[in-house]
């Protein structure tokens, strides 16, 4: 998990938890559609496909992956990568997949604060400041990623950072309207504002985590 070791600062020291903490649940970024199960000579060629694209980042950046250059990298046919992920955008989501099951994976069920056990404004705080350090990492792939607008809120993956946003602040704030208060915390972690906060206007990612620490507490009306 490497956007784990970007973090500043270790949170301060939590109680231990008072309610019993139900088994966790992997929540889906892709719809069953989208992923039927495979064969294994399919799962093969889809995994032979997205290393070749991961190779391809690595060297030339999210603008050197098109499908004819995936297609030419693994030694497969073009439209074989077109019936894999049906067009760009669905190859650049592919490669995300595997980090947002991994961040979910932690956030549903790894060690606390960012994991079950720690109380809920402090899972709030580091949940934000991993996917800040995670968008910063893979900040050009995200944005090339992006679905349009009519699709951007509706994805799997934002619905599922979401939930968790909106379960937490139920926790913490019973009596608000935590499903709306959860769309501008989300709106903070924005790769767009995060590639313009520090690309282009120069900030550190230290001061965006403490940004949103401060916005949380704020939010939420608690002290760190």
């Amino acid at each position: 998990m490497l956007y784990a070791g970007f973090m500043s600062a270790v949170l301060p020291p939590f109680p231990p938890p008072q309610e019993p903490v139900d088994k966790p649940h992997l929540l889906e970024v892709g719809s069953a559609a989208d992923e039927p199960c495979l064969r294994a000579d399919a799962a093969r060629n889809r995994a032979r496909l997205l290393e070749a694209a991961a190779r391809l980042i690595a060297e030339h950046g999210a603008a050197g992956v098109t499908m004819e250059a995936v297609a030419a990298e693994a030694g497969v046919g073009k439209g074989t990568v077109f019936r894999r992920f049906g067009d760009r955008t669905g190859l650049l989501t592919a490669l995300l997949d595997h980090s947002a099951r991994t961040l979910q994976a932690d956030f549903l069920g790894g060690p606390p604060p960012l994991g079950p056990g720690a109380p809920p404004v402090d899972r709030l705080r580091a949940f934000g400041v991993a996917v800040l350090y995670r968008s910063a990492e893979q900040l050009d792939l995200q944005l090339a990623a992006q679905p349009d607008p009519t699709r951007r809120y509706a994805h799997p993956s934002v619905r599922a950072l979401h939930t968790h946003v909106t379960v937490l602040l139920r926790q913490i704030l019973p009596d608000a309207d935590c499903d709306l208060l959860a769309q501008p915390l989300l709106a903070y972690l924005d790769p767009a504002l995060i590639n313009h906060l520090t690309r282009q206007c120069g900030m550190s990612m230290e001061r965006l985590e403490k940004g949103w620490l401060d916005l949380v507490e704020r939010l939420t009306r608690t002290a760190a």
